[in-house]
């Protein structure tokens, strides 16, 4: 703690004040390490560093970025699940990690008990994007191109069992369409095919399509949201376009173990809001192609995981969606 707080806390006058300043002390006389469960660079990655870089000033300590990549989450969570459980070792993860990956993948934590999570600090939503060299213009007339191309068009996802995949498979349902999946080991390979024309069409994350749409690399059929995203303003929602079900967006937050301490979960979270909340921290974060996300509670936050959870668990067995070795 610097010298001049440490100096305020100890003329404090009053029980309450001093106990504030002592619970605050708790989680901030250490350094923190952020564990990353995917590669540097990435666009988690990004986000985990401006988050980082702004909480070590507002802690006053240095928040150290660790990439574990691999196994699903698995190798950063395992991580996670066996560090001290004082705080001081946490993981920045998008919250597909939890929700989605476990339905698909065998992995060797539990995301609904072996984690919690402190706080969401940013989302990223999805968009249906097309070349902009296919002609229909329009959602709608898109599908009509599809049903007299029956048989003869695919969708592309960066990976089963994602949520890219999980919108294509409604979309085609809701639709009435038979396009193929065709999946990649990632966005950029998957767009590089769509943009090409070789598949049709791909529900990306606005992160990683927003950038080829405002430079008319890619067009954009629809936001996978109830509203649109002020990132891509000018893009109807597909639920505005008569598909409701296409709602898919992730949460980027911290995690804990489970076996933190929930007064130190609450110190936690009362910090990590701080700092998304800044005003340079936002900025940073739409330039990196986020949106800001209304503060949850740890407990709502831990009910918005379950339930999605449930969703995917839905969705992978309505749509025979198998697990990967």
């Amino acid at each position: 703690m610097p010298t001049r707080r440490r100096f305020w806390c100890a003329t404090l006058g009053t029980p309450l004040l001093a106990l504030s300043c002592s619970l605050a002390h708790a989680w901030t006389d250490k350094p923190v390490t952020m564990l990353v469960p995917a590669p540097a660079g990435g666009s988690m990655d990004v986000m985990a560093r401006i988050l980082a870089d702004q909480l070590s000033q507002e802690l006053g300590k240095a928040v150290v970025v660790d990439n574990k990549p691999g196994a699903g989450g698995a190798i950063a969570a395992n991580a996670l699940k066996s560090a001290a459980a004082d705080g001081q070792t946490v993981m920045f993860t998008a919250n597909n990690i939890l929700t989605e990956i476990p339905h698909v993948m065998r992995t060797s934590f539990k995301p609904l008990s072996d984690v919690k999570p402190v706080a969401a600090v940013a989302k990223t939503g999805m968009v249906m994007v097309a070349a902009p060299t296919l002609e229909p213009k329009t959602l709608k007339g898109f599908i009509s191109y599809a049903k007299t191309h029956a048989g003869q068009l695919s969708f592309a996802s960066y990976s089963s069992g994602t949520s890219s995949h999980y919108a294509g498979m409604i979309f085609n349902q809701k639709a009435g369409l038979d396009l193929q999946h065709i999946p990649f080991a990632g966005s950029p390979p998957a767009l590089s095919q769509v943009m090409g024309g070789q598949i049709a069409i791909m529900f990306d994350g606005i992160v990683t399509s927003r950038a080829m749409i405002t430079a008319g690399k890619l067009q954009a059929y629809g936001v996978a949201s109830k509203t649109r995203s002020p990132l891509l303003p000018d893009v109807p929602t597909l639920s505005e376009q008569g598909f409701a079900d296409l709602n898919f967006s992730n949460w980027l937050g911290v995690v804990v173990a489970s076996s933190v301490p929930a007064d130190t979960v609450e110190r936690m979270h009362a910090t990590l809001t701080k700092a998304a909340t800044a005003a340079k921290v936002r900025e940073r974060m739409q330039q990196a192609g986020y949106e800001p996300v209304p503060s949850q509670t740890p407990k709502e936050l831990g009910q918005s995981l379950q339930q999605d959870y449930e969703r995917n668990a839905a969705i992978v067995k309505a749509f025979h969606i198998q697990l990967n070795p």
